[in-house]
Order: C-alpha cells, then structure tokens, then sequence
C-alpha cells in the first residue's frame, strides 16, 4: 500500500523538484488537519469516489487487473472489474479514514461507534494483553490495515510494530506523527530493525508487522498457486524467540462500519530438530492470508507487483 500511495502522490504532486520535500510536508499536513474537521462518513464516501474514477486510469489499475484474473481464472472479466472497483473504493477509503483512526474505536468499556470485536478475538485479545507473555501478530492490506495497530494501542497492548517509511521526508514526519500518537511503538524499517524486535520479545512485548507485500531474497511461498518471495523476519523472529504466531485484521462491513478480528496461534512448522523452519512457516502464514482474501477479494491491495 505505501509504494501504491506513494506513486499516486507523484502523480497528484505535480511539479515538485528536489529540495520541495518541506512543501509536500506541509501540504500532506494540512490536508490531514483539514480532513479531521470534516464528517468522517462523507470524508470516506468521497474517497472512494475519487479513486473509483482516478484508478482505472492508472497503471496501477493493469496490474491489479492481471493479478486478479492469474489469482482467479475461474471469475468473467465482469467480476474481475467489479472487484477490481472495490479496491479502488476500499483505498480510497484508507487514505481518508487515515488522519480520523482515534476516532474510529474507542477503549474497552467505552462505546466502540464503528467498530466491532468478534467474541471469540476479544477473548483472545484479552488473554494475549494479560499473560504477561510475547507473541508475533501478522496483518495484511486488507480493509483498513491501519486500524489493528491503533485499536491494540488504545487498550492496553504493549505492541511494536515494524512499518515502512515514506520516502518523501516530511511526508513522513506527518505520517509518524499520526501513528505515533495512537499505533504504539513504532519501528521503521532499518538495519538494527530485528535486533530491536527481538529485544522486545524477550522482554515479554508484542511484534507486529504487514508480512504480504514482495520482500527481495525473500522466502519462497505459494501464493494463490503461484511463487513469490515473503518477508521472513517474523519467521525468524519465532525461530529466536519461542512464542504464539496470532494474524489480525479489520474487515469492512459495508462501507462505514468495520470488524476487528485476531486468529488463534497459527503453528510454526519445525524441523527434525524442534527448531521453526522459517520457510515452512512463511507459507502457513501467507496461508492464512490467502483464505482472508478469498474472503473479501475486493479488500485486498491488487495493485502492486506480488509475483515477479
């Protein structure tokens, strides 16, 4: 999603020059600050508007188109483009939602006006925040992918999650700033990244991270059939640190209401000695993601390169 967002603010920043870096910034800024004035359902619905019609005339949109049809040969070209909008509406809607995620859930006790909790992850929820124990949570760009983050900050789970930071400098200081205030600890992603990650975990914290997207020398996974390369930094991070694998996301319901799920402990797969094999576990878990998606096709982020 960052790279799709990123190649799209190219193109509607047209014009800016090296050293402009602070003018992109304050323009990013100020669009966050204006858009939390504005009511969040119209603020969603114009969103979606927007990419539904700018979408399809970007490259983006061929590529989404190809991913889908490879992934589901069986579906009519009719079906393929009806999804196909649905993501176009569904990243529309993330990039709007994005400067109001405090306002989408609440605290546990409090009114929660737009998301739910299936009964079963609360439970869960409740078990991973209180066992005093580590555990790995993986996500996907799937319905608003912001959402996990800010709703394990708001109650009470002691979480750092790995993102990836936006090329335009002080887009991403506006950026942080949002998800530092209400995502938990944030880790960019560099050099010193799993040390910090593994530190964490031994301390008995969370480690949460997207784990769908192309990762080069990558482990190699099966993928709606076909091969690509996965990041396995969670894998090895288990391998490290022995603890509970949990996926999580935040599914659409309609378009202004949302559920928040977590899985139960997905298995590592090990090898003859005990030990996690990374790529064995990789696959379980792009597994998980794969079902999640045959779900809500029209959640998923078709639009970047995942087989190559």
């Amino acid at each position: 999603m960052k790279s799709t967002l990123r190649r799209l603010g190219r193109r509607l920043i047209v014009g800016l020059k090296p050293g402009t870096d602070a003018v992109a910034g304050a323009l990013f800024t100020a669009l966050l600050t204006a858009i939390r004035h504005f009511d969040r359902i119209k603020v969603s619905d114009a969103g979606a508007r927007f990419l539904r019609r700018l979408g399809p005339r970007l490259r983006e949109n061929q590529i989404g188109r190809d991913n889908l049809r490879a992934a589901f040969p069986e579906k009519s070209p009719a079906e393929i483009d009806e999804i196909l909008g649905g993501v176009w509406d569904n990243l529309g809607r993330v990039a709007a939602e994005f400067s109001q995620l405090d306002r989408l859930c609440g605290r546990e006790g409090e009114p929660w006006p737009f998301v739910e909790f299936a009964p079963d992850s609360e439970e869960r929820f409740r078990q991973l925040r209180s066992d005093g124990k580590p555990a790995l949570i993986f996500a996907a760009h799937l319905g608003n992918w912001e959402l996990p983050a800010v709703i394990a900050a708001k109650n009470g789970l002691d979480t750092m999650v790995l993102y990836r930071r936006p090329n335009i400098g002080a887009v991403a200081d506006a950026v942080i700033a949002v998800r530092q205030g209400s995502m938990g600890t944030m880790v960019p992603t560099n050099f010193d990244a799993p040390v910090r990650l593994s530190r964490a975990l031994a301390e008995g914290r969370h480690v949460a991270m997207l784990v769908d997207q192309h990762y080069v020398n990558g482990a190699e996974v099966t993928f709606f059939g076909r091969r690509c390369l996965s990041n396995p930094l969670i894998a090895m991070l288990a391998r490290q640190i022995d603890c509970p694998i949990h996926g999580t996301r935040v599914v659409r319901l309609g378009r202004h209401r949302f559920r928040a799920e977590l899985s139960e402990a997905v298995a590592p797969v090990r090898d003859p000695d005990g030990r996690v094999n990374i790529a064995g576990t990789m696959q379980a878990i792009t597994s998980v993601i794969e079902g999640w998606i045959r779900e809500y096709p029209e959640q998923w982020l078709w639009l970047h390169r995942r087989w190559r």
